[in-house]
């Protein structure tokens, strides 16, 4: 884009953000600002890699394709939530990375900043971690089940603070309340994390994701769908098809932010594609998978084999629509991660990350090569 058309794009959106019946102030804040940031007219997207050899983490910047080191080594996982990313140290602490990149949604439009990344410290716990947030908390959990929420304005500020702690299996903010799972039953919660109400059960929780429809928690017999309008919260049981294993259950969901359709491994067999809107399972008999996603309700699901070959499949009817050999030299840390119109996967062996365009028949788009290997990856700016 040129910059004429970038700064136009940027007067509109901020045009876009006055309040109606005339021009706004010139000494007023526009609405949507962020202080120490600066707004751009296009999605501020970053990937987050570490060094498989050495475990030193850097920012890549798919736009100019340069990458920035970060103050983070011996990382052996990384975790995102839209703004930040989170690396889990040998040490066994937990990383606060501000990546530099995010989107504020106001609705009927959003606004994209971009700032210089930056290191907020570590939280002490133990892995494996689960972080799960919205605009006013975020919650992080320690493999022990220590939740500590921590003020997400604040840390929009660069301070980490705590507004309270609590044990859960796992928990998920999500309409002003936090969703709490511990022994068996899944709670609505004030904020603080003090106990609540009960919406459901579920046995054995493991993965979550936040979607249009409302939030799924994955639980020994399937998915507990929760949904929330006008403060009421309710739930529902999608069960797995006769026959599912514990072995082939779905243990972590991936999708693309918004959507409502989401894919996680079922074991060895292959790929679960779980349809928040219709309720309902579709085994995808792909055999064993290294990483999984779904880009959309109705675009493609991917997943990447043992093999080194990545597919695309049909979300309604499970058919294979694409493939291609991506990776010579398979890792069992690849990932896929999604957007709106690309799809990124590490290759460690090619000191790389492949952009793919999901929509044209897995097109290899680029190949962003790097000076590590990135073992692992996540996006952020979302």
């Amino acid at each position: 884009m040129s910059r004429a058309i970038a700064i136009l794009t940027a007067g509109i959106l901020l045009a876009g953000c006055a309040q109606k019946g005339g021009a706004a102030e010139p000494a007023q804040t526009p609405h949507g600002y962020v202080e120490g940031a600066e707004e751009t007219a296009e999605p501020q997207l970053r990937l987050v890699l570490s060094d498989g050899e050495t475990g030193q983490a850097h920012v890549l910047d798919p736009v100019t394709g340069r990458t920035t080191k970060l103050p983070a080594a011996k990382v052996r996982a990384i975790e995102g939530t839209g703004r930040y990313a989170f690396l889990t140290t040998a040490q066994g602490t937990l990383q606060v990375i501000d990546s530099g990149g995010w989107t504020v949604d106001h609705g009927d439009h959003v606004h994209y900043y971009r700032a210089p990344a930056r290191d907020l410290g570590t939280i002490a716990g133990r892995p494996p971690y689960e972080v799960t947030g919205d605009a006013a908390i975020t919650a992080v959990r320690s493999g022990d089940g220590t939740v500590t929420l921590l003020d997400r304005t604040r840390l929009d500020r660069g301070e980490r603070a705590e507004t309270g702690r609590l044990t859960a299996d796992a928990v998920v903010p999500y309409g002003e309340r936090l969703l709490v799972a511990q022994d068996g039953a899944v709670q609505v919660r004030p904020r603080t994390g003090e106990p609540g109400s009960e919406v459901g059960t579920c046995a054995d929780p493991a993965g979550t994701a936040v979607t249009r429809r409302g939030v799924v928690l994955g639980c020994a017999d399937g998915a507990l769908l929760v949904t929330e309008r006008n403060g009421t919260f309710e739930s529902e049981k999608i069960r797995y098809p006769r026959g599912t294993t514990e072995a082939g259950r779905a243990r972590a969901f991936l999708h693309r932010p918004g959507s409502s359709t989401l894919a996680a491994k079922a074991g060895d067999q292959g790929v679960w594609v779980l349809d928040v809107t219709a309720a309902t399972w579709r085994l995808l008999r792909t055999g064993p998978v290294l990483a999984v996603n779904a880009t959309g309700d109705d675009t493609p699901v991917l997943s990447l084999t043992r093999d080194g070959v990545l597919r695309a499949h049909d979300p309604r009817t499970g058919k294979q629509t694409a493939r291609t050999k991506l990776l010579t030299a398979p890792a069992a840390t690849a990932a896929i991660h999604v957007d709106t119109a690309r799809a990124y996967v590490n290759d460690p062996a090619a000191k790389a990350v492949h952009e793919i365009d999901y929509n044209d028949g897995l097109r290899r788009a680029r190949t962003l090569t790097t000076d590590l290997a990135p073992a692992h990856l996540t996006e952020t700016g979302r």
